[in-house]
């Protein structure tokens, strides 16, 4: 039996699962004010835009984790509950599981088959622990592409829950993380990812997520995992997917389980910029920032940005950014955009509001960084370059969608209402 089906099987038979016409789901984004990095609400709520806690959108991580103690309980239980049940180390999950362990996590030799022993890691700090697969309860929303569809009528005994896989791990785990957020979701590859998940139990019928991430901590972006269509507000009889152009994803290894596309040129005004080599693996991060580049590559982008903003002041640099402008002296137009041409030649174009970023103190700067001349990765597209564009991870036919920036067309990934419809039709199933 193939592992999503035997996943569904068994979480389903630990919970009500509720099935639905609709056939994709809805989760809020938040940005972080101090870190610049996108959260979740762990239990996928939409209802209050406050609440935790939190998990990070890690594009690598291969399943979610989370700093809660394991319990278990004999019987089903709610959502509020925070029950929970141990994965034994004899299930193909468990097994699955184990397949991402990374090499730098400790090794763990517990010979008691009622824990499936995996480890978790912190992609900010790069720490990593032994720890327990368990399953928690979450309450996705559906949504019908213009706004959230609560699938959970209130039932004696409380609101009911899905299923859903996931790790434990201890508080210490959560160092460098903001104080809301305690523990990641993974978005990744792998067979155990979100999208994953919620297609496995039922949530939707495809393997494809989309991503739009908020430039502000004051208003909250999206994730879709399904089909769509995908409507905002601001354009409400405009599906996102016709802004979308495609371009296919690779992955860089066997056991990779982080997005990446290939790249032909960066141009600037129509120039290449040198040092970039046609073809050459671009990784996507929701964990970094800002767009690292190799050092040559850097020093190359940086090069002929600063020959085509010739006319524009320069300032000292402001770290971690290498090339500063005077805030303020940007006329209409002055910022060429730095344009990413694709494999197969279509453009991928990075505006001045996903390409300067303003620092205080007068100066506004380039915003990408040296990663070094001994980079693992010679580019690393960032969150800053990703906000406020749709980008849509077919993982189905392994292609990424992207629209370039959603200002250009006077909308932007904080502008999905997020006003909950109630269904009207609910269709039960238990074990």
């Amino acid at each position: 039996m193939h592992l999503l089906k035997l996943l569904f099987f068994i979480l389903a038979s630990f919970s009500h699962t509720v099935y639905s016409s609709y056939n994709t789901s809805v989760i809020p984004i938040t940005k972080d004010e101090q870190t610049s990095l996108h959260k979740v609400p762990f239990g996928l709520e939409v209802l209050d835009p406050n609440q935790g806690p939190y998990l990070i959108i890690d594009l690598d991580t291969p399943y979610a984790w989370k700093d809660i103690p394991i319990t278990n309980s004999p019987i089903p239980c709610d959502v509020e509950d925070g029950c929970r049940h141990p994965v034994r180390c004899d299930t193909d999950l468990c097994k699955e599981a184990k397949s991402y362990i990374n090499p730098i996590c400790p090794t763990h030799n517990k010979t008691d088959c009622t824990m499936c022993i995996v480890t978790p890691l912190n992609p900010v700090s790069n720490a990593c622990v032994a720890s327990n697969l368990t399953t928690d309860l979450l309450r996705p929303y559906w949504t019908d592409g213009w706004n959230p569809i609560n699938p959970y009528p209130k039932w004696p005994g409380g609101t009911l829950g899905a299923r859903f896989l996931l790790s434990t791990a201890p508080k210490s785990l959560d160092q460098f993380f903001p104080e809301d957020v305690r523990g990641v979701a993974g978005f990744s590859w792998s067979g155990l990812c979100l999208p994953r998940q919620l297609a496995s139990i039922g949530f939707t019928n495809a393997v494809k997520f989309a991503l739009c991430l908020p430039s502000s901590s004051s208003a909250r972006g999206v994730t879709f995992v399904g089909e769509g269509p995908f409507y905002f507000k601001t354009n409400p009889n405009v599906d996102l997917r016709s802004y979308l152009s495609y371009t296919p994803m690779v992955r860089k290894s066997s056991k990779s389980l982080g997005y990446y596309i290939k790249i032909n040129r960066i141009l600037i005004k129509g120039t290449p910029v040198n040092s970039v080599p046609k073809g050459g693996s671009v990784k996507l991060s929701s964990i970094v920032t800002y767009t690292t580049f190799r050092t040559d590559i850097y020093k190359a982008l940086v090069e002929s940005f600063s020959n085509a903003t010739a006319g524009i002041p320069q300032v000292a640099a402001v770290e971690p950014f290498g090339l500063c402008f005077k805030d303020g002296a940007f006329g209409s137009g002055s910022v060429p955009n730095i344009d990413l041409e694709m494999e197969r030649g279509n453009i991928w174009s990075v505006s001045v509001e996903n390409s300067i970023k303003r620092v205080g103190n007068g100066a506004a700067c380039l915003a990408f960084v040296d990663g070094g001349s001994k980079a693992t990765d010679p580019i690393v597209i960032g969150t800053f370059q990703m906000e406020n564009n749709f980008l849509y991870f077919d993982l189905e036919n392994q292609r990424l969608g992207f629209s370039s920036s959603l200002l250009s067309r006077g909308t932007s990934c904080s502008s999905f209402n997020f006003n909950v419809v109630e269904s009207n039709t609910y269709q039960m199933a238990s074990e």
